[in-house]
């Protein structure tokens, strides 16, 4: 595959191969910004390259294996000279009664969630640093707004995710690098398909919360991404932006 033109704005999209990591690299895409989609699946990676076009490229890589962080960023510095926006989406949940998850479920979110995001993040920012500019996007929850059940490690990895967003925006704004935080409301998506079409009861309390009154869609995610990529976003940082029909502030 030739390399893009170096004027093109290059992203990196983890789980950009479903859902809401789809919907931002399709939106990213079909903006002129050429993406880079990671994910441990290379069949839905393909498949999401194939609906993406040109603008994209995929690379099968497990977040997990912290320690092969720094070749990979490397990997994408050699081929395409520089990294402008980062969007770490990539997460797990595990939905379990608090007393049922064990030390190795815990463990197991937080290690995708939060020390991946962080591990990413800073080999991606010492890349920036050379040019003084960069985005990074961190994609939160509403599970670190308030408090949900059955989703304990999940709850803690976003609030951990919401405040090193504050805290990289404090750090690295002065240094030319914007860092937000998008928390998704209840979105269509596979997870959260899964988290609510077998409890009829929890689905019709998020809907009664909502006061849009419906749930939301990838795309929605999506456009909040690409703004704030974007130069009109250029004054904007530390961010925590709710896409959520006003779920956060529902009653």
């Amino acid at each position: 595959m030739n390399s893009p033109d170096k004027k093109l704005k290059i992203a990196i999209v983890t789980g950009g191969g479903t859902g809401i990591g789809f919907a931002i690299a399709k939106k990213f895409t079909g903006s002129g910004i050429y993406t880079i989609i990671i994910g441990r699946d290379e069949s839905k990676l393909q498949a999401a390259k194939d609906q993406l076009g040109t603008l994209c490229e995929f690379l099968v890589f497990d977040l997990v294996k912290l320690e092969y962080i720094p070749d990979l960023v490397k990997q994408i510095i050699k081929k395409h000279e520089h990294i402008d926006i980062l969007v770490n989406n990539a997460g797990i949940n595990k939905k379990k009664e608090f007393c049922e998850v064990t030390d190795n479920d815990f463990l197991e979110v937080i290690q995708t969630n939060v020390l991946s995001v962080f591990s990413l993040s800073r080999e991606v920012v010492k890349t920036m640093l050379n040019v003084g500019s960069g985005c990074i996007i961190n994609i939160s929850s509403m599970a670190a707004q308030y408090g949900i059940p059955k989703v304990i490690a999940y709850t803690a990895a976003k609030s951990a995710i919401e405040g090193m967003t504050r805290a990289m925006a404090v750090e690295l704004s002065p240094k030319g690098i914007r860092i937000n935080a998008i928390a998704p409301g209840f979105i269509h998506s596979e997870m959260s398909a899964k988290a609510l079409d077998a409890d009829p009861e929890r689905k019709a309390k998020v809907l009664s919360r909502t006061p849009m009154g419906f749930m939301g869609e990838p795309e929605d995610v999506g456009a909040a991404a690409l703004f704030l990529a974007s130069d009109s976003a250029k004054y904007i940082t530390g961010l925590i932006m709710s896409v959520d029909g006003g779920n956060s502030i529902g009653f």
